[in-house]
């Protein structure tokens, strides 16, 4: 696989002394010499993409207008609707569906010239961080094949970790664009709340979703995130604001950037080389001339139990339109409708999905719902004034992505607590509707790859992507490659 940079793929093809389908080519040969191994793809559409490319570089030699993304091969998460292609959550439950429509990321990714390869492999629905749980089988990771790749959005994640796309859209609702890329070593960012359309992403907590990019470095998470953001009058949830330029801002220096640093992000629990990974970076952005500040965020040691219940219910909610009835998986043996409901379910859903309905449904239950869901919520209000509090002081929130190195495989799979602790440094920037981001800032004896969050306020991109472009500017992280890369 080709593995220069976004910017220096996209003069490529500009020149011409690389050609749309030469770098699709490159792409889909790398998936068919390493996906049998890592299992990032669930499916390719070759045809298809070459199809793409080849007129890509009609439109080119024609002298035609092509899009900012025009040639660059992708991967999308299989929780995004993509028409008459599979598109199936990592579960039985829609093992054979295919969307008779796009969604707004795909449509804008279509506009944009961009080659769309394949569909990624995620956590069943999206509910995990290990990409363990799909049914297509377990994600590994490149640095090390016995260790997860992170979740949910692990396939993604490895795809660009392992050169197979040099881009990849996926979605975050707890941390799960973040993690998979601190764990592979890319660059993976969850927009502002709203920033991006969630129309045709199979939701899972509606008020937490949001789909964001992977790449290899800054750029290219910027760039295809310009690419994708703005209204969308389908989704009631989307933001009415215009997408900034904000590739046009990577370049301003850290000068008088203020990054606070929450006790909070350092307590007990932190393994000692990603803590050490961490303050080595923040020692670079201080060199660089951005200041350090002490802040707190107090609430944000309930914000595993916060998410937890909040995004169960809404769970419960939203999948409760798979029952055999209107599309999905439906079982053949049942006796009568209640029957259908409770077998089709039973079959189609796993154990961790069918884990979280029913918290949902508990907490939502007559008796629990004010004891439990509405509680919540007041805490998720308390956690994002702890942040703006905090923003009054600083203008980035900077820290680890999650408390250890990529786990091995299995470790945490039957201990659902410790699996959902790995996301403690995560969730709260879903709950609060902030944008964050992971860069690389380091490997650890091992070799195992470890990501700097930097959180900012709502609509801030702009202050994320610029601190963390300026960082890959002083260091070299980013362009570390893995074994299996």
């Amino acid at each position: 696989m080709n593995r220069s940079s976004t910017r220096e793929l996209i003069q490529q093809l500009t020149s011409g002394s690389i050609t749309a389908r030469q770098l699709t080519q490159q792409s889909l040969d790398r998936i068919s010499a390493v996906n049998g191994e890592l299992n990032a793809f669930i499916s390719v559409d070759a045809d298809g993409a070459l199809l793409q490319a080849d007129e890509i570089d009609r439109r080119r030699k024609a002298g035609e207008k092509v899009g900012r993304l025009a040639g660059l091969p992708i991967g999308i998460k299989d929780n995004i609707c993509q028409k008459d292609r599979p598109t199936t959550c990592g579960s039985r439950m829609l093992q054979n569906f295919r969307p008779p429509y796009d969604a707004h990321v795909i449509q804008r990714l279509r506009s944009e010239d961009a080659v769309i390869v394949g569909k990624t492999n995620p956590d069943e629905f999206a509910m995990g961080s290990s990409t363990e749980t799909s049914v297509f089988g377990v994600t590994r990771n490149p640095w090390d094949q016995t260790r997860s790749a992170g979740g949910s959005s692990g396939g993604s994640a490895v795809a660009v970790a392992a050169g197979m796309v040099p881009l990849a859209l996926a979605s975050d609702t707890g941390g799960s664009i973040r993690q998979p890329a601190s764990f592979c070593g890319v660059v993976g960012m969850k927009p502002t709340y709203g920033r991006v359309s969630r129309f045709g992403l199979i939701a899972y907590a509606s008020s937490l979703d949001q789909i964001g990019p992977f790449a290899n470095d800054v750029y290219g998470a910027t760039l295809l995130l310009e690419c994708i953001a703005g209204h969308d009058q389908r989704d009631s949830t989307s933001l009415n604001v215009a997408a900034p330029a904000w590739s046009t801002t990577l370049d301003q220096p850290l000068k008088g950037v203020r990054i606070g640093v929450a006790d909070e992000y350092f307590a007990v629990g932190l393994d000692g080389e990603v803590e050490q990974r961490v303050r080595e970076a923040l020692t670079v952005l201080e060199a660089a001339g951005a200041t350090v500040h002490s802040v707190s965020l107090p609430h944000s040691k309930y914000a595993v139990a916060t998410y937890y219940l909040i995004a169960c219910s809404e769970a419960s909610s939203n999948l409760a339109r798979f029952d055999g009835i209107h599309y999905g998986h439906r079982a053949n043996k049942f006796d009568d409708l209640i029957d259908l409901y409770c077998q089709s379910r039973g079959e189609g859903f796993g154990a961790e999905v069918k884990r979280r309905i029913m918290l949902g449904t508990y907490a939502l239950s007559a008796g629990y719902y004010d004891a439990y869901y509405l509680k919540a919520l007041k805490v998720r209000r308390r956690i994002a004034d702890d942040f703006a509090a905090a923003f009054q002081t600083v203008d980035i929130i900077a820290g680890p992505v999650a408390p250890t190195p990529a786990f091995k495989l299995g470790e945490k799979l039957d201990d659902p607590l410790a699996m959902y602790l790995g996301d403690i440094y995560t969730l709260s920037t879903n709950l609060a509707g902030l944008p964050g981001i992971s860069v690389p800032c380091g490997l650890t004896a091992n070799r195992l790859p470890v990501g700097l969050q930097l959180q900012a306020p709502a609509l801030a991109e702009a202050r994320v992507l610029q601190v963390a472009h300026q960082f890959q500017q002083l260091t070299k992280w980013h362009l570390e490659t893995p074994a299996s890369g």
